[in-house]
C-alpha cells in the first residue's frame, strides 16, 4: 500500500527540478551582469578619486585631449604615478571661496529640510488621516505640483519671490524648497498605513488631535519621514537651476556651483572638489539607506 502511494505520488515537474544546473547558470549569469552593472557605476567614482591624488602635470598629460588648450587624446586616470594631495590643500586651503559655498549649501539644506519637517509633516498627517471635503482634489493638485518640472514654474516663483523682495538672497532659494509638495506625497503614505483602531482608541482615551498626531503619527511615522528627509538632502544638496535663476550675487552660490567657476589651469580643483562635496551625501546614505528603501517601497504601494 505505502509503495503504491509513492508511485502515485506526482513528481515536481517544475523546470529547476528538471534541469537544476540551468538554474546554477542562470544564477550565475545574473550574477555577473549585476557585477558588471556595478563594476559600470563604480568605475567614475573610482576614476574620480584616484584623479583627486594626481598632480597638475599629471592631470594636464592625461586628460590634454578635453581641457581647454590641451591637445593629444583624454585617457582614463587609472592609477596615479605619485600620489600627491595638492589639489585637496589648494581647495581647503587656498581657495576660501569654497568654504563660503560651503557654508552656502550647508544653511540652505538644513533649512529647506528644517522647513519641510515643520510643514510638510502636518501637511501629510491632514491629507491621509481626515476626511474632508476636496481632500483628494487637493492631494492630486500636490501630485501636479510635484510633478512639475522646475521651468514650468520658475517665472511663477521669481515674481512672488521679486514681490516678497527677498530675490537674490538665500531665503529666494530656502523659501520654495521649504513648501515642496514631494515630502508631502512620500510621508502620507506612511501615515495612510497607522491602524485606525489605534487612532480611535486614543480619541476615547480623551487625547487631542494634536496629541495624536505628536505622539503616535509622528513615531510611526518616522520612517517616512526620514526617507523624505534624505531624499530632500540629496536634491537641495546638489541645487543648480534655483541659485542659477534667483540668486545674482556669486557669494550666495552653494557648493553645487563651485566647479563650473574653475578655470581649465585648474583642474585638480574639479576632482578634489567634488570627492569633498560628496562626502557629507555619502554619509547621508549610508546613515538612511533603510529609510529610502522604505520610502521608495511606499510609493510604490496603492493607498488606502
Amino acid at each position: 500500500m505505502s509503495s503504491a502511494r509513492k508511485e502515485a505520488t506526482p513528481k515536481p515537474t517544475g523546470e529547476p527540478w528538471k534541469n537544476p544546473g540551468r538554474a546554477r547558470v542562470r544564477g550565475m549569469l545574473f550574477l555577473l551582469a549585476m557585477a558588471a552593472l556595478g563594476f559600470c557605476a563604480l568605475l567614475p567614482l573610482a576614476m574620480l578619486a584616484l584623479g583627486s591624488l594626481m598632480s597638475a602635470s599629471e592631470l594636464a598629460s592625461t586628460l590634454g585631449g578635453v581641457i581647454e588648450g590641451g591637445s593629444g587624446f583624454a585617457e582614463a586616470p587609472l592609477l596615479p604615478l605619485a600620489p600627491t594631495p595638492e589639489s585637496y590643500v589648494a581647495v581647503l586651503v587656498d581657495t576660501p571661496g569654497y568654504h563660503v559655498l560651503f557654508w552656502n549649501s550647508a544653511v540652505i539644506t538644513a533649512c529647506v529640510l528644517a522647513g519641510q519637517l515643520a510643514v510638510a509633516t502636518p501637511a501629510a498627517w491632514a491629507l491621509a488621516r481626515f476626511g474632508f471635503r476636496g481632500r483628494d482634489a487637493l492631494f492630486f493638485l500636490y501630485v501636479l505640483l510635484m510633478m512639475l518640472p522646475f521651468q514650468a514654474t520658475m517665472l511663477p516663483n521669481y515674481l512672488m519671490l521679486n514681490a516678497l523682495g527677498i530675490n537674490d538672497t538665500l531665503a529666494a532659494v530656502i523659501l520654495p524648497g521649504a513648501f515642496s509638495a514631494f515630502p508631502v506625497f512620500i510621508m502620507r503614505h506612511f501615515f495612510a498605513t497607522i491602524p485606525n483602531s489605534l487612532i480611535e482608541s486614543a480619541r476615547l482615551d480623551g487625547a487631542s488631535e494634536f496629541a495624536i498626531f505628536l505622539k503616535i503619527g509622528v513615531p510611526l511615522g518616522a520612517p517616512g519621514i526620514f526617507a523624505s528627509l534624505v531624499l530632500g538632502f540629496f536634491e537641495y544638496w546638489n541645487l543648480v537651476e534655483q541659485p542659477l535663476a534667483f540668486l545674482r550675487d556669486q557669494t550666495l552660490w552653494p557648493l553645487s556651483l563651485f566647479q563650473p567657476a574653475i578655470a581649465s589651469e585648474s583642474i585638480g580643483l574639479v576632482f578634489a572638489s567634488t570627492v569633498i562635496a560628496s562626502i557629507p551625501a555619502v554619509l547621508v546614505f549610508a546613515t538612511g539607506r533603510e529609510y529610502l528603501e522604505q520610502g521608495i517601497a511606499a510609493t510604490t504601494r496603492k493607498d488606502r
